[in-house]
């Protein structure tokens, strides 16, 4: 179940997909839970007899009151008012049982469209946080938070509501004719041939239908991304003056969506008005047709009022099984969306049978070896070209190069974010690809540019999930002096942080990077630009930490202010993915090439 896909894959997909195969998926949920869907299917049988006897009831009271013979032996062998009586109280007994049925039903199905929904949320959000990072390059976040909102929300429906309903509605509508076919054939036959032109009328607008809630599904999706992306982006919107051509934008989009669904609207009015004409078209037919036979002595007057309720009742299920088929195509429009998601592949997986790094602390550990890799973001366009390097256990490495050389490439395939075109990477002699997941970046701290903030407080952004005791992380925030700046916050470590740290400044979010590694004890370090948020008095107070923070550890780091890293045991120059030059920061000036002219302009321009 993909985000953003060509339009012509989409389309080809729609058509392998049927219904039925759509529906199958859903299947598996809604049998995980055997019991309920029993009851739901149990509590059908009484509902529906109720409803067939209902007419039956109506028209022995007519025959009776008319003096006419019924079809109850009972009912002729006692007075008039005993007979009214009896009838009425099974009137109402059937209307007690028929209600208390229905309502039980109901709750139990939509209880079960609310289990599959979160069922289905949970799988699907399981699945895209396990998604490799190329999946999120190619898919907008608006559109993804779409399918896993309101397109999971109808899928509860597709199930519950809509394949349940419909059975229910299709076992009332044979018990009916089964009711019809036993007190006169004729009008039965007659209203069965009526059903005819409404069941083609109905597939033929829900075919429609879904044709044009699909699309006003994407316009959704669409709206939702430029909101999404005008949100995230308010600063540059507003520091650029582009507030009115995003609202033109935005109504544009907007004015797409409704026209769409529009369409929608008009085909299910369309099925809700022809059904109307077709019921009353066969109480029409069933009254002359009827009256012929009433005239000819051949039908009673209570007969004839039974089967006008039954032409009546016929439709009733009809015209709730069209309001369902609505919600189930609207249901399978949004499973198409989501199946689009859960069948975009796993591209990163564990192995089957993972390996785990030693965790000897006595022997140095930390070694990476890049084995002649290559990689590419889209297919033939290589970022990275036949990389063949070593660094070696608690060494620190710098990455230099201009920008688009690839430096970041390196730490996203080290930290296996991307898989490598071609090539190994090599963590103390292990393939990262026979490593879990888990167990490579428990070793592995990462300190980025931006320092992300989760919603919650100080503590539990430091810890991020695992089970750090306050003291640890305590410990953490003195070893990098950033313990400092969180207790001058209103709460200290308890202090709330909003949505991406917005009542922090971009340092104190930077200095949680720092907490957040240290607390970790990784065999190696990683730093992309990880100071360049700080301002100089910040800096200076981190880089002490930082110095304590890398001993013992294999580091890399890159930096854009090459004044920074001179201290490195090596520094690798990278040109267009390839490795240029490698050595100290004395011997590459010494040799004149790529770095030195770095170095030199950066000298120039301070």
């Amino acid at each position: 179940m993909t985000g953003s896909i060509a339009a012509s894959k989409n389309s080809d997909r729609r058509v392998r997909e049927t219904d039925w195969r759509l529906f199958l998926r859903l299947a598996t949920y809604g049998l995980r839970d055997k019991r309920l869907l029993v009851w739901s299917f149990v509590l059908l049988v009484p509902t529906a007899i109720a409803g067939a006897l209902q007419p039956i009831l109506v028209g022995e009271a007519i025959s009776l009151i008319r003096q006419e013979p019924t079809s109850w032996a009972i009912l002729r062998q006692v007075p008039l008012t005993t007979g009214i009586n009896i009838l009425a109280g099974l009137l109402l007994l059937t209307l007690v049982l028929r209600t208390f049925f229905d309502s039980r039903q109901s709750f139990l199905v939509q209880k079960m469209g609310q289990r599959i929904t979160a069922d289905i949320r949970e799988d699907l959000f399981h699945h895209v946080t396990s998604l490799a990072m190329r999946f999120f390059d190619r898919t907008p976040v608006g559109r993804l938070i779409t399918r896993l909102t309101s397109d999971v929300e109808a899928l509860g429906d597709v199930f519950s509501t809509g394949a349940i309903g419909i059975l229910g509605d299709f076992f009332s509508i044979v018990v009916l004719a089964i009711a019809m076919f036993w007190q006169q054939w004729q009008l039965a036959l007659l209203l069965t041939v009526m059903l005819i032109p409404a069941t083609v009328l109905i597939i033929y607008f829900q075919q429609q239908y879904r044709k044009a809630n699909y699309k006003a599904r994407e316009e959704l999706s669409t709206l939702n991304s430029i909101l999404q992306e005008n949100i995230v982006g308010i600063n540059v919107v507003q520091l650029f003056r582009r507030e009115a051509f995003n609202a033109d934008m935005f109504r544009t989009v907007n004015k797409r969506y409704i026209k769409e669904v529009d369409r929608t609207i008009f085909h299910d009015s369309a099925i809700s008005a022809t059904l109307e004409w077709i019921s009353l078209a066969a109480i029409a037919a069933v009254l002359w047709v009827g009256g012929q036979f009433v005239l000819g002595k051949t039908l009673n007057l209570g007969q004839l009022s039974t089967f006008i309720l039954f032409a009546q009742r016929l439709f009733d299920p009809l015209r709730q099984f069209a309001e369902k088929f609505t919600a189930i195509q609207a249901g399978f429009t949004a499973v198409e969306r989501v199946s689009d998601i859960f069948n975009e592949p796993i591209d990163i997986r564990d192995p089957e049978n993972p390996k785990t790094l030693d965790a000897d602390s006595s022997r140095k550990t930390g070694e990476i070896r890049f084995e002649h890799v290559w990689f590419a973001y889209k297919s033939g366009e290589y970022v990275l070209q036949d990389l063949d390097f070593t660094i070696h256990p608690g060494e620190k490495v710098a990455l230099v190069g201009p920008t688009g050389a690839g430096k970041s490439s390196i730490i996203r395939l080290l930290s296996r974010l991307y898989e490598t075109t071609q090539g190994r990477i090599l963590v103390d002699g292990i393939d990262i690809r026979d490593l879990p997941q888990t167990e490579l970046r428990k070793h592995m701290g990462v300190i980025l540019q931006d320092g992300f903030v989760f919603a919650g407080d100080v503590k539990s952004n430091i810890t991020l999930g695992e089970t750090y005791s306050l003291e640890a992380v305590q410990a953490a925030a003195r070893s990098t002096n950033v313990d400092r700046l969180i207790e001058q916050l209103p709460q200290g470590y308890a202090t709330p942080l909003r949505e991406r740290g917005t009542n922090l400044s971009g340092g104190q979010k930077q200095l949680l990077a720092f907490a957040r590694a240290a607390v970790r004890e990784p065999r190696i370090l990683v730093l992309d630009e990880a100071t360049a948020s700080l301002d100089v008095g910040t800096e200076a107070l981190i880089q002490e930490a930082l110095d304590h923070l890398l001993e013992n550890r294999t580091a890399i780091i890159i930096a854009h202010r090459l004044s920074t890293i001179r201290n490195c045991d090596r520094i690798l120059v990278l040109k267009r993915g390839q490795l240029v030059e490698s050595g100290s920061h004395e011997e590459l000036l010494s040799q004149g090439g790529l770095y030195a002219s770095l170095y030199q302009l950066q000298m120039l321009e301070t």
